[in-house]
């Protein structure tokens, strides 16, 4: 490989097909970029690095839009990288996704009639690999389609040997350090995974339900309570209200009935409960609810769990078997029948946890699981941005960022599930507690009474140690001191919290301070184009290989990155996908133009004396593009930089210099000579600057033009500093006058190619020496002996005489301009009487008046839109 490939051209061609196939030259030319190594990165390189990891996808996924918008990003960034002369690592992976893979794995087990428990551990982890190695990693042939730079010979899966020992490396640390430890505590819990998951697991919905208040106690020492869980009545072991609360003073301390059973409960005194809300009485059930948990703790109260792992009632009675739902209402007619329901509101509408991986509403439960200690590895995180080690992109999303490390609680990282890392604690015949390094042994077998927990870690504490056991921890290794920090985290705003968070606290902890990634760059989610979420609920879920198949990857990509503000949702529709394809063919179809035209990188660029004033403001705008494309590169604006790329590729180039140009080319000459090189140096250039966001007809093209072996490893463009302002300004005045004329010439009817006799006074005006590219572009014939001005427009210091009276009929356009003068002034008549109505803005709507305001603002625009035409033409 060529260390740059444009010292070294070859003779390039001039032959393009007449029409650019994605599907003929992605695939094959992907597959060269990575035969040719590329993507890999070298640890002894004297380089300086440049690494990404990829937030590993889930081994159970498919590449869906937010993929394909994260991934284009971050290929953008490490390809420019590359360019720049760093030793770029974009490092690809895959997480293991604990729950959603036992699920996958558990359902292809029903399908065939039998469950985990038929296989055994042992039997079903085996199945469960034999699943990943037949179904898993679709997602990373996907990226290859998508054009991923990623090091294919670093790929990494969170269960793999080198990741599995970083892990049980971290664990005993951890405990060691008295930072993990094992507790009973309230989780919430899955009864359809049969697993704990964490507090960012939930997703919160409204949902329709039953509020019911019950008539504790008997006599005058009763109190009424609230509640959307009944059947958890059966666990309470309190009745709580203020201490401060009047109505109830007298009851503190003692003892009152609970329905439906035999059991006498404490009334106790809490300052978490709120005299405000309803009776301003709570019932307390520790082992199922969170904050009675904490009631109970301070009160030395009594736990009693009522539910089994399935959420089935457990407790004697006539209850016991039943689901959670049927005993709720079996409960709530129970104490319906005995007169102590009071009130009854149905439906109730009320925020409700359900599981993220399967939708079943949660069950907060008491139940002994091992946690990490957050306190001072949360406080280490929030350190590390506060004191600028790490920068958050946007800063305002910070403000998210530090509401959760500052008040995370202590994370629960047990799942009682057997596909995943294991929890590497033994426990002896004695009550002997273990914690097994990677390197030792157990400490007994089973026959000598030891066992192993049977629960596995949290997914997100593998995938937090990320960024530095892909990279080889616990290992000194060569990748590690190379490309540790990594340099940029970019990835959705919606997981800060499940896993930017944990990797920031395990960084710190394991790298001794030194921070995991020096930059968190945020995105948005990608949604459909009226902004809604796209979900499959909705039927608006689109599969990007489809838009792949139909207008090329490179036009997805271009289209993702244009609606790439940072830190906000991007709208994307079809029709954009489809425009972006139109940009990719303009760039083709203005390449091929050019190679046929002669245009060439051979040889230095001409002086600037030789240079007309074309040349010398389209390379004084490349220069302010390369510059204003830097910026926005470091300040992560993919929109704006690619939006400048957008408007200066097309506008400025493909519209305004290559057509300028033509006249030049058919002139010959030395003019020619330099412009077919200047030509050629804006095309370089630009495809370089292009190339991160659409790599694949950028490669093709600039290969073709200079001869080199890949823009892959071309240099990136620096801005040369030259600037020439007077011929910007020259340019500009020449736009404005073709501008203006093909306005005209498209509002009094006549045809693109329609030509027009035409008499310029350019005389005094720096337009001169653009008199015969004036005339070409606005296909302006000579005014002959019988011209006979019947328009003048005065436009940027000079003057166009028109002679439309062969191509017109001046009577008639003056007639059907004054009548659509008449219906304007008649619609903003009517428009204005409207809003000077005090009667009818009223009455109005806001929306209806809105529109009216609107109507009279483009009657404004029409009349002095046609009465400028009037006025233009010659008189009758």
């Amino acid at each position: 490989m060529t260390e740059n490939a444009q010292q070294q051209p070859t003779a390039p061609s001039t032959e393009l097909p007449t029409q650019y196939a994605p599907a003929d030259v992605e695939g094959p030319l992907y597959e060269s970029w990575v035969e040719r190594g590329y993507f890999g990165a070298d640890a002894k390189s004297d380089k300086p690095a440049y690494t990404i990891v990829i937030p590993p996808p889930n081994v159970t996924g498919s590449l869906h839009l937010g993929h394909a918008f994260q991934h284009t990003l971050m290929d953008a960034l490490t390809r420019r990288k590359r360019m720049q002369g760093f030793e770029s690592l974009w490092l690809p992976g895959m997480d293991h996704a604990g729950i959603a893979t036992q699920n996958k794995v558990e359902q292809q087990l029903a399908e065939e009639g039998k469950s985990r428990q038929d296989l055994g551990r042992e039997a079903f982890v085996e199945r469960v690999w034999q699943w990943k190695e037949e179904y898993g990693g679709k997602i990373l042939g996907q990226m290859r389609r998508l054009g991923d730079g990623v090091d294919w010979d670093r790929e990494r899966f969170t269960m793999d040997e080198g990741l599995s020992k970083a892990v049980q490396t971290i664990f005993k640390k951890l405990y060691e350090d008295e930072l993990i430890y094992r507790a009973e505590r309230i989780i919430n819990w899955c009864p359809r995974c049969l697993t704990a998951i964490s507090d960012i697991e939930v997703e919160y919905q409204e949902d329709d339900g039953e509020l019911v208040s019950i008539k504790y106690g008997e006599g005058e020492e009763t109190l009424v309570v609230a509640t959307t869980r009944a059947e958890t009545m059966l666990g309470d072991t309190a009745v709580a209200v203020h201490p401060d609360d009047e109505r109830y003073r007298h009851l503190v301390g003692k003892r009152i009935k609970l329905p439906l059973t035999d059991r006498t409960i404490p009334v106790v005194a809490d300052t978490h409960v709120d005299p405000e809300f309803g009776t301003g009485a709570v019932k307390v059930t520790p082992a199922h609810d969170p904050n009675d948990f904490a009631i109970g703790q301070r009160h030395g109260l009594e736990s009693i769990t009522v539910m089994d792992e399935r959420a089935v009632i457990t407790v004697h009675g006539p209850f016991a078997g039943l689901d959670r739902f049927e005993a709720r209402s079996a409960i709530v007619a129970a104490l319906r029948s005995q007169g102590r329901i009071v009130a009854e509101k149905r439906p109730y509408v009320h925020s409700v946890g359900h599981c993220s991986r399967c939708g079943t509403t949660i069950e907060p439960r008491l139940s002994m699981q091992w946690w990490v200690k957050v306190g001072p590895l949360a406080k280490a995180a929030g350190d590390a941005v506060r004191d600028g080690r790490v920068r958050i992109h946007p800063e305002d999303m910070s403000k998210r960022y530090f509401d959760w490390v500052d008040n995370m609680h202590d994370w629960c990282i047990s799942r009682q599930l057997w596909w995943g890392h294991r929890i590497p604690v033994w426990y002896g015949p004695e009550g002997e507690v273990v914690c097994v390094g990677p390197d030792e042994e157990p400490p007994g077998t089973e026959a000598e009474g030891w066992k192993q927990d049977t629960d596995v870690l949290d997914t997100w504490f593998s995938s937090g140690l990320w960024p530095f056991s892909t990279l080889g921890w616990p290992e000194q290794t060569a990748d590690l001191r190379k490309f540790y920090p990594t340099d940029v985290l970019l990835t959705g705003h919606d997981i800060i919290f499940f896993w930017v968070a944990r990797m920031m606290m395990f960084g710190l902890y394991a790298m001794d301070g030194e921070v995991p990634f020096k930059t968190i760059a945020l995105t948005g989610l990608v949604r459909d184009e009226r902004g809604k979420k796209m979900s499959k609920s909705f039927g608006n879920v689109v599969d990007p290989l489809d838009w792949m198949d139909k207008y090329g990857s490179d036009a997805v990509r271009f289209t993702l990155a244009r609606g790439a503000n940072p830190g906000t949702d991007v709208p994307i529709g079809e029709d954009w996908v489809q425009a972006s394809r139109n940009f990719a063919n303009k760039i083709w179809n203005a390449t091929r133009f050019a190679l046929m035209n002669g245009a060439t990188v051979e040889g230095p660029l001409p002086d600037a004396s030789e240079m007309s004033a074309t040349d010398r403001w389209i390379l004084s705008r490349l220069n302010k593009t390369v510059a204003e494309v830097d910026a926005f590169y470091d300040d992560f604006q993919f929109a704006r930089l690619s939006d400048a790329l957008y408007h200066f590729a097309w506008d400025e180039v493909f519209d305004w210099y290559v057509e300028l140009s033509k006249t030049t080319f058919q002139a010959g000459g030395r003019g020619a000579e330099v412009s077919q090189r200047v030509l050629g140096e804006v095309l370089d250039v630009t495809l370089k600057l292009l190339h991160p966001v659409v790599p694949f007809v950028t490669d093709t093209l600039w290969t073709t033009l200079t001869g080199g072996e890949s823009v892959v490893i071309a240099d990136w463009p620096a801005d040369s500093g030259f600037r020439d302002e007077a011929a910007e300004r020259e340019i500009e005045s020449l736009q404005s006058v073709i501008t203006e004329v093909r306005r005209f010439r498209a509002d009094q009817g006549l045809q693109p190619g329609q030509r027009v006799p035409a008499r310029l006074t350019l005389d005094g005006t720096a337009l001169v020496p653009h008199e015969a590219a004036i005339r070409q572009l606005l296909r302006l014939q000579p005014e002959g002996d019988a011209f006979a001005a019947t328009a003048t427009l005065p436009v940027a210091g000079a003057t166009v005489a028109l002679d439309l009276s062969g191509t017109i009929d001046v009577a008639a356009e003056r007639k059907r301009l004054a009548k659509d003068l008449a219906a304007a002034e008649k619609e903003k008549a009517q428009a204005t009487a409207k809003l000077g109505n005090e009667a009818f803005l009223a009455k109005a709507p806001d929306n209806v008046v809105d529109k009216i305001r609107t109507r009279l603002a483009k009657a404004d625009e029409d009349i002095a839109r046609i009465q400028a035409q009037l006025d233009r033409l010659p008189q009758a």
